[in-house]
C-alpha cells in the first residue's frame, strides 16, 4: 500500500488564489452548507448564478470548485460527470442530473466518496477564504 497525495488543500489554495480578486469568496461558506443537499445540487448551483449577469463570477467560481472536485475524483480512479451544459437547455441539464443520480454512473459508495472529498475541499476553501478575504 502506497500514500498517495490529492493535493485538496492545495487546490482550494488555488482556487481562492484565483477568485479572491472577483469579490466571491464569501460563496466558500455557502458551498460547504450546500453539499448537505447532494451533489445534484452542488452542481446546479453555477447554473442559477449563470442566469444573472452580476452573479457570473460567483457561477464561476461554483463550476471551478466542482471542476476541482471532478479532477481529484479522476485522479483516485472515479470520474465524476463534468458535462459542459448550456443553461438554456433543459434536455442537457436533465441528462446531466440523471447522471448524477445514475447509479450506473456513479455507485452510491462512489457518491458518499466524492461529497466526502467536496466537504474537505470546501472546508478548506473556508479556511483560505478566512486567511485571504479582503
Amino acid at each position: 500500500m502506497t500514500w498517495k497525495l490529492y493535493e485538496i488543500d492545495r487546490t482550494a489554495h488555488d482556487l481562492v488564489l484565483e477568485f479572491r480578486d472577483r469579490e466571491v469568496l464569501g460563496e466558500s461558506h455557502k458551498m460547504r452548507a450546500t453539499i448537505a443537499y447532494g451533489l445534484e445540487r452542488f452542481w446546479g448551483e453555477h447554473l442559477r448564478l449563470s442566469q444573472k449577469e452580476k452573479e457570473r463570477d460567483k457561477s464561476d467560481f461554483w463550476k471551478a470548485t466542482w471542476d476541482a472536485l471532478c479532477k481529484v475524483m479522476k485522479d483516485a480512479g472515479i470520474t465524476v460527470p463534468n458535462d459542459s451544459v448550456n443553461p438554456r437547455n433543459t434536455s442537457e441539464i436533465k441528462s446531466m442530473a440523471a447522471k448524477l443520480w445514475d447509479e450506473r454512473v456513479l455507485t452510491i459508495e462512489q457518491r458518499k466518496v466524492a461529497l466526502a472529498v467536496l466537504i474537505e475541499i470546501c472546508d478548506s476553501l473556508v479556511w483560505w477564504t478566512q486567511r485571504y478575504k479582503k
